[in-house]
């Protein structure tokens, strides 16, 4: 019986996966479109990051090359930006766009807006936590209902996991608000027209759907394994 429980979950994780095929979809045919329109100003997603990064007293955050694809992100901890080559080298809206977002990110950190502050605290600990919690939850399917041993390893693996999904909420403002500092940073700055804006937007709004389904699938398979807990009581 148990075993037609466990595979039978999976079907509870189908509206997550396809949520985030969606939201891939969405930033690859985003970015796609955007990367091909020029700015304006001809200005490259590094340049732009370089002049909002200095409008606000943070000239002595550097900018770095990073490879891969959309691997973009803000170190706080090494007050850092590192921008791949196809957002920090490319004149377009979709790489200024990206670039403005991870500027974001570095105004969060000055101005110590506390939940980028606390997710950067409780990213050690998600990490420690995530790595267990498949292994511990695994360990108590094994014991079953053999002994107590068997749930007392299911719970904590639970609890664990609950970390993943901790984090990912708590990831959603820091994700927003990034974006919405973003896009009034480069009006007020001047460094889009008016035009750019709706490109700008679109491609913030498809990444931010990442976000959103991540949070999601944590949610739907914490849901599963609540499910296949209760399935061995």
């Amino acid at each position: 019986m148990f075993i037609v429980s466990y595979y039978w979950t999976y079907l509870i994780l189908v509206p997550g996966i396809i949520f985030a095929a969606y939201a891939q979809h969405q930033v690859s045919s985003a970015y796609k479109a955007y990367s091909r329109v020029p700015t304006k100003n001809g200005m490259t997603g590094a340049e732009a990051a370089r002049r909002l990064l200095n409008a606000n007293g943070l000239s002595t955050i550097g900018i770095e090359n990073v490879a891969g694809n959309l691997s973009d992100h803000y170190d706080p901890s090494n007050k850092v930006m590192r921008l791949s080559s196809g957002v920090g080298q490319q004149a377009s809206v979709a790489a200024v766009g990206i670039a403005a977002h991870e500027t974001g990110h570095a105004i969060q950190d000055k101005e110590g807006y506390w939940p980028l502050r606390f997710r950067s605290f409780i990213v050690p600990v998600t990490g420690f936590a995530s790595n267990l919690a498949w292994p511990i939850f695994f360990i108590g399917l094994f014991f079953g209902q053999a002994s107590n041993w068997g749930l007392t390893f299911m719970n904590l693996g639970i609890i664990l996991f609950s970390f993943s999904l901790f984090f990912s909420v708590v990831t959603l403002p820091v994700e927003f608000n990034a974006s919405k500092r973003a896009i009034a940073a480069l009006v007020d700055n001047n460094l889009i027209q008016p035009g750019e804006v709706i490109g700008v937007k679109k491609v913030l709004r498809a990444a931010a759907l990442t976000y959103v389904a991540a949070a999601l699938m944590s949610l739907l398979t914490l849901l599963r394994l609540l499910i296949l807990r209760g399935s061995r009581d």
